[in-house]
């Protein structure tokens, strides 16, 4: 019933985000609904027509469109989005979360409390320029600032992770940038659990920076026992990944069910006694939330310690409890409080694994079972590893494009003594925060964390075993994930039916793989995009991508994340040449030298490098149908460019505003 319950959630929470219900429609649905199915749990017959169960799931439909509703907050009438926000305006507001910086700023999401005085809700992101005198805000810290709020902008080239929707997706819709001085920090400011958890775990760290641990080390040791992985250097990170065990850099679901296994040991002794066992239950909840609350109560940790609270309460139960109602009802009980989890890749990814591991992972136990101990303990993790990776193959594919063929080796070296790790972690913040630490430990934990790293980075080198740049869109998504249950379902019941359902689905895949290929080779298309100090065309013939730039070092991010989207198989780099005929149509470079063209009537004049020039009096000599702008320019010139335009009447358009251009070729 769980099972049914959450699915019916999902489905309200995806209705409600993407077509914006305001809250009072699904809460008069739901006062509608409750009457009658009062009504019907009294007066319908077991046989028949389910109008109860139908009833019930239209009931938690609207249940998931009111959270949503409710969460992102933008239907009510304090929130405020609601009123002029663009007006300057004193903002009063407290730091919820410190984010990772970039070379440029610090950001942090906050929480509005009022502005000028008036109560308002909502979220926002603040972005401080990087000050390395001026202390950062920390997590509960309340600041007044003078600004206005702005649109978050969306992506500027095409195929570009879109930051916009991904902070949408946290009910953020708007940011205020400002500079410190600006920032005024109230000396008294409210506490919260969630600012006591961040205070927590910084003590934590700041005492183990005083321990004579190793850079790289100290910041795995951090992310690996508190989710913070701000200090992470890039070639670290990428070698995890690259390693298919970045997993264990991110604290949840595997960190949270080792150390639940290993609190469940531990306190056995207990049962002995009478009430022993609900004592058990409650001091591992207990334990794990407090974990939680070191690591500062992250999502991440929270979604996890939330799911395997409820799996504890199951195995306190000690019957055969159905696994998968279990799970599916921590995600409902998740998903009521914290809705817009569902659309973060963490959540997915968690989930999926778990349910694959559940399903899967005693089918290949049945498959094989080694009567040889220490085969049967990898034969074990192995069955673990799979499982997972079938589970979380193609949300991994679609949001990252990449797979690690050697995962499985990765997790074979670390999984095993990741329990040893994670337990002689816990004892060293102990220590740490005693001031008892001895030496040895220190050494000998440095030491280990050493060592994984070697390993990680080893599977890493073995580039030819990484799979990169797969292109993987929501339709394959979909298809994946149905061909992976057909090929379990086949694989336990291996019967005509479930072979047929087994081929259906691989016979789909590749269709909609052929029929991607197809439309590929019919399609042309030429792109500006937008690059700072660069001036990149990019023209696409089927799976052919022809380059044109002036600097062609400076193109690689933007390139590649075109390519994969667009299944790009062959492009070669060109450098910018000054004059283009499209398919009848004109367009003329004008770079720095500001040389004018020979031919008038164009259709597009495109400006680079900031080229100082009269732009009225040449408008009048060349009259061109559409002047562009891109990111090569200086800011000033293009706004006054865009005045020059608008005088004339001629469309203008800047890649640094409104994104990339796409010429029409018709």
């Amino acid at each position: 019933m769980s099972i049914k319950l959450c699915l019916c959630l999902i489905v309200g929470i995806v209705l409600g985000f993407y077509f914006g219900v305001a809250p009072l429609f699904p809460l008069l649905a739901m006062l509608l609904f409750f009457p009658i199915l009062f009504w019907l749990h009294k007066w319908q017959s077991r046989e028949g027509f389910p109008y109860f169960e139908i009833t019930t799931a239209l009931i938690t439909i609207s249940l998931g469109m009111y959270v949503v509703a409710m969460a992102m907050a933008t239907n009510l009438e304090n929130h405020y989005s609601q009123h002029d926000f663009e007006k300057e305006r004193v903002w009063h507001l407290k730091v919820r979360e410190v984010l990772k910086p970039n070379p440029f700023s610090q950001r942090y999401v906050t929480k509005v409390l009022s502005w000028d005085e008036e109560n308002v809700i909502g979220k926002l992101l603040l972005s401080l320029p990087v000050d390395s005198i001026g202390s950062k805000l920390r997590v509960d810290d309340e600041i007044h600032v003078l600004s206005t709020a702005e649109a978050i902008r969306p992506p500027l080239n095409p195929h570009q992770f879109d930051y916009k929707d991904y902070l949408r997706k946290q009910a953020i819709y708007h940011q205020i940038r400002t500079t410190q001085n600006a920032v005024i920090l109230d000396s008294n400011p409210s506490h919260t659990l969630l600012g006591l958890a961040s205070n927590a775990r910084e003590h934590i760290i700041s005492k183990l920076k005083k321990e004579r641990f190793g850079v790289e080390e100290l910041s795995v040791i951090q992310a690996l026992l508190l989710g913070q992985r701000d200090d992470i250097s890039e070639s670290t990170y990428t070698d995890y990944k690259n390693a298919g065990a970045v997993h264990i850099l991110a604290v949840s679901g595997l960190h949270v069910g080792i150390l639940l296994l290993l609190l469940q040991f531990l306190l056995s002794p207990l049962e002995r006694f009478p009430k022993g066992k609900t004592l058990k239950l409650l001091l591992v909840v207990l334990l794990l939330w407090s974990y939680a609350f070191v690591a500062g109560l992250s999502p991440s940790i929270v979604r996890a310690v939330t799911m395997f609270s409820f799996l504890a309460y199951a195995m306190h139960l000690n019957r055969p409890t159905n696994s998968f109602n279990i799970i599916a009802l921590s995600m409902l009980f998740i998903l009521l409080i914290q809705p817009l989890f569902l659309f973060q890749v963490g959540f997915q990814m968690s989930y999926a694994a778990v349910f694959a591991i559940v399903w899967v992972y005693p089918k290949l136990q049945r498959f094989w079972f080694p009567e040889n101990v220490i085969v049967r303990k990898v034969w074990q993790l192995l069955s673990v590893s799979v499982a997972a990776q079938l589970g979380v193959l193609p949300i991994s594919l679609f949001y990252f494009h990449q797979f690690p063929a050697l995962f499985f080796v990765s997790n074979l070296l670390i999984i095993p003594f990741l329990g040893l790790i994670l337990g002689m972690g816990i004892l060293i913040i102990a220590l740490s925060l005693l001031n008892q630490l001895p030496a040895f430990l220190v050494e000998g934990y440095n030491w280990v964390i050493k060592m994984m790293n070697s390993i990680v980075n080893w599977v890493a080198r073995k580039e030819g075993f990484i799979i990169k740049d797969i292109p993987f869109d929501s339709v394959q998504l979909v298809l994946g994930y149905l061909t992976i249950i057909f090929l379990v379902v086949f694989l336990s019941r291996p019967k005509r039916k479930t072979a047929l359902l087994l081929f259906g689905g691989i016979l789909t895949l590749q269709a909609w793989g052929i029929w991607n290929q197809f439309e590929l080779k019919h399609k042309e298309s030429l792109i500006l995009v937008h690059k700072s100090q660069n001036t990149i065309l990019l023209h696409q013939t089927g799976d052919i991508l022809q380059i044109y730039t002036q600097d062609t070092l400076n193109v690689d991010r933007i390139v590649n994340d075109y390519s994969v989207a667009e299944r790009i198989q062959q492009l070669s780099k060109n450098q910018l040449q000054n004059s283009y005929f499209l398919n009848q149509k004109k367009l003329y470079v004008m770079d720095s030298f500001g040389l004018y063209p020979i031919n008038k009537d164009l259709d597009f004049l495109l400006l680079t490098q900031s080229p100082k020039i009269n732009l009225e009096r040449l408008l009048d000599s060349i009259q061109p149908k559409m002047v562009l702008a891109d990111g090569s320019n200086y800011r000033s010139y293009a706004i006054r460019w865009e005045k020059t335009c608008a005088q004339k009447e001629i469309p203008f358009h800047y890649t640094g505003e409104k994104g990339y251009f796409s010429f029409n070729l018709e």
